[in-house]
């Protein structure tokens, strides 16, 4: 049933490049039975409206968990209740667990939890198919990767500061992974970095940009060849790429730093023992005024366009996106961050948004994923959006 697609993963599919090969997928493909495709996902984060998309796209679904907390509470959510659980007790098992899905058809659906569970190296050598492209994970995992990828498309971004001796306005610092915001703070000057600063994780230092903070949720299809087309730059100059679709937006709400304003100047609340945090406790759903989407899709198409240039025979981006961006009085953004999955921000949009809703209603970021995947299936294309 599968022998069409295994031709077509001989001919087109590149080498990968995160140990995963060309071989490696067509191989675990050519057992797969598409009409019996399983759609799995770590229950945290975003697994919710992942799971409830694929049901309703007709698709079989997994959970994978630590804890039988887990089983309780999806029980809570009909809706979205996995028809099989695989029981773990550290999710870096899953390594080990490997033949056994793909002995019942499983399709990984990559998030923030997962990659930060299992960590980036055993990402990267995950031996089930994936959607979405892996080789792009690694340079969200990189800030400076990340810098150079977003200044290369065309964004602006906050500036960095290399010595923390530089210091002379607000700064934040930020560290590596997906972390929810956990561990960040601002600085005013190298005492303040010194006092609160674990050296021993990887950091940057961003200028601190006042605005607002939104967080702008791509889609882009590479199969697709209508709607808002992605035109390629440099070798790809002129080539039509696939469909760009924004889905939704969000801002988070972030405890404490969100009600510090209320108890006086940051000296102050320093006087008291008190520093700022940025731990992310919850999403709330946000409208850009219409006059800004125009470069919210240019900064977007930018991105998508540079991942196919970002390293040889690299496939780009497949799938959902996240621009973390600030927009000042001045009416600019700042680009502060990619993260090239789906993000727990387009948690709020399970029945759609004001934005997908206008294509197609109800349609969320976990359902497009699903229907990507259910797409590709019927046109024999399954290996354009896996790795």
């Amino acid at each position: 049933m599968f022998s069409e697609c295994v031709t077509v993963i001989e001919c087109l599919l590149p080498r990968l490049n995160m140990g995963i090969t060309e071989a490696d997928l067509r191989w675990w493909l050519s057992g797969y039975d598409v009409s019996q495709v399983m759609i799995g996902a770590v229950a945290s984060h975003s697994a919710l409206q992942i799971l409830h998309g694929a049901k309703l796209e007709g698709f079989r679904t997994l959970a994978i968990a630590v804890g039988a907390d887990k089983r309780r509470l999806y029980s809570a959510f009909p809706g979205a209740e996995p028809d099989e659980w695989l029981m773990l007790d550290d999710y870096k098992d899953l390594m080990t667990q490997v033949e056994w899905l793909r002995k019942k058809q499983v399709i990984i659906i990559p998030h923030g939890s997962l990659v930060e569970y299992l960590g980036a190296d055993n990402y990267s050598k995950l031996e089930l198919p994936t959607f979405g492209n892996r080789e792009i994970l690694r340079w969200e995992s990189s800030r400076e990767k990340q810098r150079q990828w977003l200044e290369n498309s065309g964004c602006k971004t906050p500036k960095v500061i290399n010595d923390p001796r530089d210091i002379d306005s607000p700064v934040i610092v930020k560290y590596a992974g997906a972390k929810g915001g956990r561990g960040y703070f601002i600085a005013r000057d190298y005492r303040d970095f010194r006092r609160n600063v674990n050296l021993d994780e990887e950091f940057t230092i961003q200028e601190y940009v006042l605005g607002c903070r939104y967080y702008l949720h791509f889609f882009f299809d590479p199969l697709a060849e209508d709607g808002y087309q992605v035109h390629g730059i440099k070798s790809n100059a002129g080539k039509t790429l696939g469909r760009l679709e924004l889905m939704s937006m969000d801002r988070r709400d972030e405890s404490n730093v969100d009600e510090f304003y209320k108890l006086g100047s940051l000296r102050d609340l320093r006087e008291m023992a008190l520093e700022p945090s940025f731990v992310v406790t919850g999403n709330m759903p946000v409208v850009l005024r219409e006059s800004l989407l125009p470069e919210a899709f240019r900064m977007a198409e930018g991105v998508v366009s540079t991942s196919f240039e970002l390293e040889e025979n690299s496939r780009g981006m497949i799938g959902a996106f996240c621009l973390e961006t600030i927009v000042t009085d001045k009416l600019e953004f700042r680009v502060f961050e990619i993260s090239a999955r789906i993000v727990a921000g387009s948690n709020p949009f399970v029945s759609g948004s004001s934005y997908s809703d206008i294509n197609e209603k109800g349609m969320s970021t976990g359902r497009r994923i699903s229907r990507c995947i259910k797409k590709a299936i019927e046109t024999g294309n399954l290996n354009r959006i896996l790795s």
